[in-house]
């Protein structure tokens, strides 16, 4: 039996999701900005709430196109927080709005958001090597910096939490314990 991160339950939509996805580097810049919602969403939940979820974020935001996403109107607004299928708090329905007009400008001024976030580590994944689940933190100075140029972009539900969740999904640091079979197959 292989052995995987503390994390993962014997819900095989998370083992799907900890064998093919998490820590994977992502340079796509609809796939960051997918788990850059859902980590928002995320924030006070657990992992696995939001992935049971996930076509029906998928569905009810365009699929991820925050293209379409930047230009939702009030109308849409009711219809997501009225939607059943996915977390309906106003403030994070709120935040993805306005998170895809903040995405857009970081993709105008750095030609992609990939760029600019793959810039925070010189463009290679951080690979660590934490051996249980204690070791793992919550946050770090690597997640504070992000978070806090971020925020200053006008980015809406990134704080550090939330920014370190979100740099482990998408493989800019490799948090699979070493323990993982996936620890050396993330990079």
């Amino acid at each position: 039996m292989k052995k995987r991160c503390h994390w993962v339950t014997n819900d095989p939509l998370y083992i799907a999701y900890h064998d093919e996805e998490w820590g994977v580097p992502v340079y796509d810049d609809a796939t960051l900005f997918e788990f850059l919602v859902l980590e928002t969403f995320q924030a006070g939940l657990s992992w696995i709430t939001i992935l049971k979820k996930r076509e029906n974020f998928r569905k009810a935001f365009d699929q991820f196109d925050y293209k379409k996403i930047v230009n939702y109107d009030d109308a849409k607004f009711q219809e997501l927080i009225n939607n059943a299928g996915i977390i309906r708090n106003k403030l994070k329905v709120k935040a993805t709005i306005s998170n895809a007009d903040a995405f857009i400008k970081v993709q105008e001024e750095f030609g992609s958001f990939s760029k600019y976030i793959w810039a925070f580590t010189d463009g290679k994944p951080i690979k660590n090597a934490f051996e249980n689940r204690e070791d793992v933190p919550a946050t770090t100075p690597l997640s504070d910096k992000i978070s806090k140029d971020l925020k200053k972009r006008g980015f809406k539900f990134v704080g550090s939490t939330v920014i370190y969740a979100f740099i482990q999904a998408t493989g800019i640091v490799n948090d699979h314990t070493t323990d993982c079979f996936r620890y050396d197959e993330c990079n």
